[in-house]
C-alpha cells in the first residue's frame, strides 16, 4: 500500500542519514527523491510544490534541538534525518487533515447519503458503514436507491442478512427520492437510529445524476453527505470530488481501495484541492474492513514508521482484554503450547492481512512486501495435523510423528521438526526473560504479568535491577530445560519398553 511514496520517502531519509547538519544541497538533493516520489504517486503539482516548500522552509528555518526528552523523561539524541523526517510527518498530517472522523446525527438520527461515480464500490461501503454503526450500539436500516444497476437491491439484501439489518427498497418504477423519503419515514415509526442511503451512480459526473441527488437530499435531509471515491483513480479522484462538491455540500470523504493503491494520489492531495475531509478508509473487500481515517497513522506508514496506535484499535476489536493477560502470564512463564500458537494466528488473520498488519508495526513497514500470507497457513496445517497431546507437548514429537503430521498436512517431516524447534526458542526464551522479574517484567505493565510476585528483580542477573539477563543465565536455564526434556523422553521410553 502507497510504496511510490514511501519509496522515495525512505531515499530521502537514506540520504541524510551520515550528514552532520542540514544544509542547502544536501536538503535539495532529500527533497528531490520526495518530489519524484510525489509526483510518482499522481499528487497535483501544485500540492507538491506546496508541500516542499513548507517543508524545506521548517528544516532549514528552524533550530534544530540535537538533544530532546522522550516519553520515560530521558535524554536523546535528534539527527538531523530524524528531524527533517519530523517536518515530512507534520507536513503529511496538516496536509490531510485536520480530521473528525465521528458522524452528525440530527433528530436522533444519525443519516448518511453515499455519492459517487459507478463502480467505486457505494453499496459494499454502505454494508460497511451499517456494521460500523451497529459496532457502535447503533440500529442501521440500509436504503437501496440504486434502481438503475442490476442486482443492486439483491446485493444490499444480502450484505443485510449478514449484518441481520433491516433494508429498505422501493416498489418497480419508484423514484429514487421517493423510495428514500419512504424509508426515512420508516426509520423514524420503527425505532431505527441510524439510516444509510446507497444511491446509484454513473460513468461520468452529469446534470441528471446531480439533479437525482439534490432531489434526495431535498427529501431526507440527511445529515452526513458521503461521496465514495476509488483511491486507484489517482488524480482522477481529486476532479470528481470538485465536481460533486460544486453542486452538493460534502460532509466528507470515504476513499476505497486504498490496500490496492501503491501510489496514494488520492489521499494526499484531495483534501489539500477539494477542502472536504477524508473521514473512512475502505482497505477490504470484508464488512470489518473500514476504518476511521487517522492523517497521523497514515502519515507515518508512509514514512515507513508503522502505525502503532492504529494496530491497537485493531487489536481492541478483535481480542478480550482479560483473556489476552491469561495468555501472557502463561507465555512468560513458559506454560504456552502450541494450541495457544495456533489461537494466536487466527487472532491475527481476523486483523486484515498479514502485509498490513506489519506495515503498522514501527521500523517493520519497508519488509512487509515480503511477507508472505501462506505461512500462516503452512504453519496452521502443521499444527492442525497434531494430536492434541503434541500440541500441550511438542517435545513429544520424534521423527515417526513429523512424518505423520507432514502426511497429514501435505507438507514436509523438516517443515514438522523447523516448527517445532522455533516454538521451542520461543518459548525458552520468553520463559528466561519472563520469569522470576526477568527482562520483560521491567516493561510497564508487564511485571503483573510475569508472575513473579514479590521476587526481586534482579534475582535472575546476579546483579542489580535494570542488568539485562546474562548470556550464562540465559545458556544455563535452556541447559535445564533441554536436559528435563532428555530425562522425559528416557522415561516414555523405558515404560514402554516395561
Amino acid at each position: 500500500m502507497l510504496e511510490t511514496l514511501t519509496q522515495g520517502f525512505t531515499a530521502a531519509r537514506e540520504r541524510l542519514s551520515g550528514v552532520r547538519e542540514l544544509a542547502e544541497d544536501n536538503v535539495a538533493l532529500a527533497l528531490r527523491d520526495v518530489r519524484m516520489s510525489l509526483l510518482e504517486a499522481d499528487v497535483d503539482l501544485a500540492v507538491v510544490r506546496d508541500f516542499l516548500d513548507r517543508v524545506k522552509q521548517r528544516t532549514l528555518g528552524e533550530k534544530v534541538e540535537t538533544r530532546v526528552r522522550d516519553a520515560t523523561g530521558r535524554s536523546v539524541r535528534v539527527t538531523p534525518g530524524q528531524h527533517f523526517i519530523k517536518a515530512c510527518h507534520e507536513e503529511l498530517v496538516a496536509l490531510m487533515g485536520p480530521v473528525d472522523a465521528s458522524l452528525a446525527r440530527a433528530r436522533g438520527v444519525t443519516s448518511i447519503l453515499l455519492l459517487g461515480l459507478q463502480g467505486v464500490g457505494k453499496t459494499t461501503v454502505a454494508g460497511k458503514l451499517a456494521r460500523h454503526l451497529q459496532k457502535n450500539g447503533r440500529r442501521p436500516l440500509l436504503v437501496a436507491a440504486d434502481v438503475y444497476r442490476p442486482a443492486a437491491v439483491l446485493q444490499l439484501q444480502q450484505l443485510g442478512l449478514q449484518l441481520g439489518a433491516a433494508v429498505h427498497h422501493g416498489a418497480d418504477g419508484e423514484a429514487p427520492a421517493s423510495i428514500c423519503a419512504a424509508a426515512a419515514q420508516r426509520a423514524r415509526s420503527e425505532g431505527f437510529d441510524a439510516i444509510v442511503y446507497d444511491t446509484a451512480g454513473r460513468l461520468a459526473i452529469d446534470d441528471a445524476l446531480m439533479r437525482e441527488l439534490e432531489e434526495i437530499v431535498a427529501a431526507t435531509e440527511p445529515a452526513n453527505v458521503l461521496l465514495v471515491c476509488d483511491a486507484l483513480m489517482g488524480r482522477d479522484a481529486v476532479n470528481v470530488a470538485n465536481g460533486f462538491a460544486q453542486r452538493l455540500a460534502l460532509d466528507g470523504l470515504i476513499l476505497t481501495k486504498l490496500d490496492g493503491d501503491a501510489r496514494g494520489g488520492a489521499a494526499l492531495a484531495i483534501k489539500a484541492v477539494t477542502g472536504v475531509p477524508i473521514k473512512f478508509l475502505g482497505t477490504g473487500e470484508t464488512l470489518e474492513r473500514l476504518e476511521e481515517f487517522r492523517p497521523e497513522g497514515l502519515a507515518s506508514r508512509i514514512l515507513g514508521m508503522g502505525d502503532i496506535v492504529g494496530l491497537v484499535k485493531d487489536f481492541e476489536e478483535v481480542v478480550d482484554e482479560q483473556e489476552a493477560e491469561r495468555d501472557a502470564a502463561r507465555l512468560l512463564k513458559g506454560q504456552f503450547g502450541l494450541d495457544d500458537l495456533l489461537k494466536q494466528l487466527k487472532m491475527v488473520q481476523k486483523l486484515g492481512p498479514l502485509r498490513e498488519v506489519v506495515a503498522k508495526l514501527p521500523m517493520f513497514g519497508q519488509i512487509a512486501d515480503q511477507v508472505e500470507e501462506s505461512q500462516l497457513v503452512r504453519v496452521e496445517s502443521l499444527i492442525g495435523s497434531m494430536t492434541p497431546d503434541e500440541r500441550k507437548q511438542p517435545d513429544r514429537i520424534n521423527k515417526s510423528r513429523a512424518r505423520r503430521i507432514a502426511r497429514g498436512s501435505g507438507r514436509r517431516s523438516s517443515d514438522v521438526r523447523e516448527l517445532v524447534s522455533r516454538f521451542e526458542q520461543m518459548r525458552e526464551m520468553m520463559s528466561a526473560l519472563g520469569s522470576g522479574g526477568g527482562l520483560l517484567s521491567k516493561i510497564p505493565g508487564m511485571g503483573r504479568l510475569a508472575g513473579a510476585g514479590g521476587v526481586d528483580p534482579g534475582a535472575l542477573f546476579g546483579g542489580g535491577a535494570g542488568a539485562g539477563p546474562s548470556r550464562h543465565s540465559l545458556d544455563k536455564r535452556r541447559s535445564q530445560q533441554r536436559g528435563k526434556r532428555k530425562q522425559a523422553r528416557k522415561a516414555r521410553k523405558k515404560n514402554r519398553r516395561r
